[in-house]
């Protein structure tokens, strides 16, 4: 199918072929018939991309100081290199889209295939949508008014912030797409409208709906005009819909605001506020939030938990129905706001058109009729015969990935390549990431249908990299088809997983090599060399091992127990096998001391071993990225090791030259990868032993029910 992309590098746009999306438990999909194109955020993003690095910086200022706090820590390299990796990553545009429903997913009600709907999918032959970000179209409303429904959602959500009531006067700034929108939408409810734009045919426009418009320029007063509009009373409300750095829209709309007037920032503008001009009038000012209540929460978007309807009327899907029911009343005319239309071919050419001086408003990109149903492009094939050839004939080491998420593509397809691993085929669940890495690294295809990945004959070894919930029922699908799998860590979220995971390996008749977690650090030359000094050091170890593991929020997915199971067993489970790595001996103990907080990922975890060893990891998650993220401690023997953040190894009561020391970090994964393609492509055992997978694995859902309990 068609997709469109932007390049944040350069600020191109192309029209490339990816595999359908997956859908899924509560989401649509849908086949595509057309989409809006939002003239003001996504010409934004064309000229982001065409900025140099200098005017990205001054865009983007608090990611400059993220970047120079990276630089200090893991380096100048690594820094440059996440930096480049980002910014060569395709981004998917689009919000407005209109399309016909194919497929509904599992737990979906209110909709059927045959359906016209819109969602905020994106520009895209096919989109998988979540159920909550849809609305069905009335039968009278057509496919091109509905296409403006996102756009008139989000300024119907800054009318409700305004609270405008019959018979007020409303100021709009800004007569865009959004703008024009809103006119309309007050002139619908009673509300005298004055609109202010730089572009007299926009002001024209507005006209034409009933605003009394202001064309602004110098030496018009825009205070003037709002208190000659009002008969010197002042505003009632003033929506900002404009697009600028300036403070000037925000400041003229608290000159003009009555007493206790209200102001909605929808747009964007500089906030540079004078505290007098809002304190004297008592002034409110709200910033809207896209299209309303629900935006960004994961819960109602992707989870599909609605808010009940007696206490949060209007979400951003009945924003969306409200806006529908409008359009098929008669109470909106949008016919005048579609200035250009161009085939999904075209799109390259509408961006230039928004990019340049010609006016435009509403741009449409026509898509044709679905000929196919879904399923049947869930592949799209990325090289040519030479790599299928290769693929063929590699005895071992073929690898597919199922995920290709920021980690996959900067730190591990890099290293299976290194590792000299066969790439045959990328998969992600919208495919346009699985496109991008695939064409990036050489991958032979790319594809969205997951179980055609494991299934696959051409491959011998799958390398897992989605989120952790779905690792057990991947790992044990591959491993029953026969695969050698490398899996990202976590292993598994419960006890009960682990165990069916070990069925798994052990019906195998061959457990140590079917299964490998992506436990790197113990790779790291720096982690190598420290267990090999200590093996001449008598008795026990003492260790302590710090990490700056810095805040996530509580409703990141990564905090969700049954999605990301939290971050002592998906993080510090890294941790805890790189104590028992260094100790060589089983964990018969394991305590947690938590800090009370709301993410539980706070914690100092004690571990004892076997042989007497000891460990403490002290997993902070209340810190300041300025310090390294990760510091190790080894005291054995009257000995000491000290590692800084996998860059420099101090040995004290050694040879100078135990000492170790890189320009870059190194965590290992580089090792990690070419010791599990070098184990398959020996037919030996995998690096790490099934047994201590497990032990490790279990010993982090130990502690991780300990801190939520």
């Amino acid at each position: 199918m068609k997709q469109v992309i932007q390049n944040l590098r350069d600020g191109s746009v192309d029209v490339i072929e990816v595999p359908e999306p997956q859908g899924g438990r509560g989401k649509l999909l849908i086949a595509t018939t057309v989409t809006l194109i939002s003239a003001g955020t996504e010409r934004m993003l064309i000229s982001f991309g065409k900025a140099n690095w200098l005017q990205k910086a001054r865009q983007q200022p608090d990611k400059v100081r993220m970047v120079l706090e990276k630089a200090k820590t893991d380096g100048v390299m690594a820094t440059y290199k996440a930096v480049k990796t980002k910014l060569d990553q395709p981004m998917a545009p689009g919000y407005c889209n209109v399309g016909v429903v194919e497929q509904v997913g599992q737990g979906v009600a209110g909709f059927s295939p045959g359906d016209r709907v819109v969602s905020n999918g994106k520009h895209a032959s096919k989109v998988a949508v979540p159920a909550n970000l849809c609305a069905r179209i009335p039968d009278n409303v057509n496919d091109e008014d509905a296409a403006f429904t996102v756009v008139g959602a989000i300024g119907l959500q800054g009318i409700r912030l305004a609270a405008p009531t019959f018979g007020e006067t409303v100021a709009v700034m800004g007569l865009g797409l959004i703008g024009q929108i809103t006119v309309q939408l007050l002139r619908a409810s009673g509300c005298r409208v004055i609109g202010y734009d730089f572009d007299p045919a926009k002001v024209a426009l507005a006209e034409t709906f009933g605003a009394v418009g202001v064309v602004l320029g110098e030496g018009v007063d825009a205070v003037a005009q709002a208190m000659a509009f009002t008969a010197q009373r002042g505003i009632d409300a003033v929506v900002i819909t404009a697009a600028t750095d300036s403070d000037e829209p925000v400041r003229n709309a608290a000159r003009m605001s009555r007493q206790r007037g209200r102001i909605v920032l929808v747009g964007v503008a500089g906030l540079n506020l004078s505290r007098a001009e809002f304190y004297e009038k008592e002034l409110s000012f709200q910033v809207s939030c896209s299209y309303g209540p629900g935006r960004y929460d994961p819960s109602y978007e992707e989870g599909g938990h609605d808010y009940p309807f007696g206490l949060v009327r209007w979400t951003e899907q009945r924003n969306f129905e409200a806006f529908l029911e409008a359009l098929s009343a008669g109470h909106l005319d949008l016919a005048p706001l579609r200035t250009h239309e161009f085939s999904i071919e075209q799109a390259g050419d509408a961006y230039d058109l928004i990019g340049g001086k010609e006016p435009s408003l509403g741009v449409m990109l026509r898509f044709p009729s679905a000929n196919t149903r879904f399923g049947e492009e869930r592949r799209v094939a990325l090289a040519g015969d030479t790599a299928r050839s290769v693929g063929r004939n590699a005895a071992a080491g073929v690898v597919n990935f199922v995920g290709a998420g920021n980690y996959a593509g900067a730190v591990l397809v890099p290293a299976f390549r290194k590792a000299g691993a066969v790439l045959n085929r990328i998969g992600s669940a919208s495919g346009l990431n699985a496109v991008h890495l695939g064409k990036k690294f050489g991958f032979r295809g790319a594809s969205s249908d997951t179980a055609d990945l494991i299934a696959d004959p051409e491959a011998d070894c799958l390398i897992i990299t989605t989120r952790h919930d779905s690792h057990p029922p991947l790992v044990m699908a591959a491993i029953g088809a026969g695969k050698r799998v490398y899996v990202e860590k976590p292993l598994a979220l419960t006890h009960d997983e682990v165990a069916e995971i070990e069925a798994a390996c052990v019906a195998t008749g061959h457990p140590d090599s079917c299964l490998m977690v992506g436990f790197n650090r113990r790779f790291s030359k720096f982690a190598v060399r420290m267990k090999e000094l200590l093996a001449s050091t008598p008795g026990p170890l003492a260790m302590t091992m710090t990490i700056n593991a810095g805040a996530i929020p509580a409703d990141h997915w990564t905090q969700d127990p049954e999605i990301g199971g939290g971050r002592i067993v998906g993080e510090a489970c890294h941790f805890i096998d790189l104590m028992r790595y260094l100790a060589g001996s089983p964990i018969v103990q394991a305590n947690v001391l938590p800090m009370a907080s709301l993410t539980h990922d706070t914690a100092i975890l004690s571990l004892g071993f076997a042989n007497g060893s000891i460990a403490s990891i002290q997993y902070f998650s209340n810190g300041n990225k300025a310090l390294p993220k990760e510091r190790l401690e080894v005291f054995a023997g009257n000995r000491i090791l000290v590692l800084d953040n996998f860059r420099k190894l101090s040995a004290y009561g050694w040879p100078r030259s135990a000492s170790l020391s890189a320009l870059r970090q190194d965590k290992g994964q580089a090792a990690c990868a070419a010791a599990f393609i070098q184990s398959a492509r020996a037919g030996s055992a995998s690096p790490i032993a099934l047994s201590e997978l497990l032990e490790v694995s279990r010993v982090a859902i130990d502690l991780a029910t300990q801190v939520r309990n």
